[in-house]
């Protein structure tokens, strides 16, 4: 049905549907300084618009809002429809604390009390 479309009207609703996914989205892409809006994420990758984006590769992180989510190592995948396709070669959650090297025994004591 596209294809009966005037281009000027197939770019205007482009424009309308990435406008809609970017105000949508609360993900962000932080890789060293820049910061990238995530139009779309599912479990092994994610999509940012081809005009905003440059074809970024190595290790980023993604944001919801605020809050740091994981930091990724990603490679482009392919460009469809005006955005690019990165996929995950690894993702690591990110946490509060610092991993433990030793195990923490259920029955310790929380705090030592002086007398």
């Amino acid at each position: 049905m596209s294809d009966y479309l005037p281009k000027e009207v197939r770019d205007g609703l482009a424009a309308a549907r990435k406008a809609a996914l970017r105000k949508k989205s609360r993900l962000r892409i932080q890789a060293g300084d820049e910061v990238f809006t995530v139009l779309r994420y599912w479990d092994d990758g994610f999509s940012l618009d081809l005009e905003e984006a440059p074809h970024l590769r190595g290790l980023v992180d993604l944001y919801d809002g605020a809050k740091h989510l994981m930091r990724c190592l990603i490679v482009t995948s392919s460009e469809e429809e005006h955005e690019v396709i990165y996929e995950f070669k690894r993702s690591t959650e990110a946490v509060d604390s610092q991993p433990l090297d030793f195990e923490r025994d259920a029955n310790a004591p929380i705090a030592l009390l002086g007398r």
